[in-house]
């Protein structure tokens, strides 16, 4: 089994791979705080919902298994070398969980909260359709030679399929309703924050082996880091450059509404005048 050559490189190794784990963790909380304060999930897309559930089970599978399961950790060993790390870590898995967790509340909240007119699509339902049912072929295809780091790729390539899409719903509603009003920038910002954490280290434990063998022997962490960030970029544009005035003639009208609310309340029928 491989082992770390530099201390120092193993301490920032674990830092980023904490700091990527709390990042992305409490990214999830902005925008299910949000939807709770507001009782109300319109402005946050449904399908960026719905896929990012199926994106984040495809890769607690994949997480889980490579980092716990000894037999797909030899397979990984005989198709990259014996000489390289497992590209999984304990952030990695307890990250995983989280998700999957905080993402069934957000779909809780859209079954409760006020949705406006917006529903899931069917294209965003046949994509999670198709993906469960090439997940459940590949399994009975893997099942008779006990391919099971294959069938764990699959499941990687599902999510980053999902990841690549997944935030295309969100960011084609903001620009058709000229404001991310709704979509939680806290999120973005954390998210980022992850992103860069998540690459980085990658990228220390690269150095430290003096190989690249984990960013492509582990695509999918790859994959998503630099997708996140592409994406996360695109949301802070829209939210700071495109459409701040958008956003800030919303939260005035708003405000002015609950001012004439509250006038009305105190008034005086006329009624009652002397």
């Amino acid at each position: 089994m491989a082992s770390w050559n530099s201390a120092l490189l193993e301490v920032i190794y674990q830092v980023l791979g904490w700091t990527a784990f709390v990042s992305w963790s409490l990214s999830f909380y902005p925008q299910v705080i949000l939807n709770f304060r507001r009782k109300s999930v319109v402005g946050l897309n449904f399908d960026f919902v719905v896929l990012n559930l199926t994106k984040h089970s495809s890769y607690l599978i994949y997480n889980c298994v490579l980092y716990f399961s000894r037999a797909v950790q030899e397979q990984y060993r005989e198709k990259y070398g014996y000489g390289e790390m497992i590209p999984v870590g304990a952030n990695d898995v307890a990250f995983s969980i989280h998700a999957v967790l905080l993402t069934m509340i957000a779909l809780c909240q859209i079954a409760i909260y006020d949705r406006g007119t917006q529903t899931i699509s069917r294209i965003s339902i046949a994509v999670v359709i198709a993906a469960w049912l090439t997940a459940a072929v590949c399994f009975f295809v893997a099942l008779p030679h006990d391919s099971w780091l294959w069938l764990i790729s699959i499941f990687n390539s599902i999510q980053v399929f999902i990841t690549t899409i997944k935030y295309i719903p969100q960011a084609v509603m903001n620009f058709a309703r000229k404001s991310t009003d709704g979509f939680s920038i806290v999120y973005i910002l954390l998210d980022f924050l992850g992103g860069m954490a998540n690459f980085s280290q990658m990228a220390m434990q690269s150095l430290d082996q003096g190989s690249f063998v984990n960013f492509y022997g582990n695509m999918g962490k790859t994959s998503i880091s630099l997708i996140c960030m592409f994406f996360d970029l695109l949301f802070m544009c829209q939210h700071f450059i495109l459409y701040p005035s958008k956003r800030v003639a919303i939260t005035a009208n708003a405000n002015k509404g609950l001012q004439e609310q509250l006038i009305k309340s105190v008034a005086v029928p006329p009624s009652h005048v002397v």
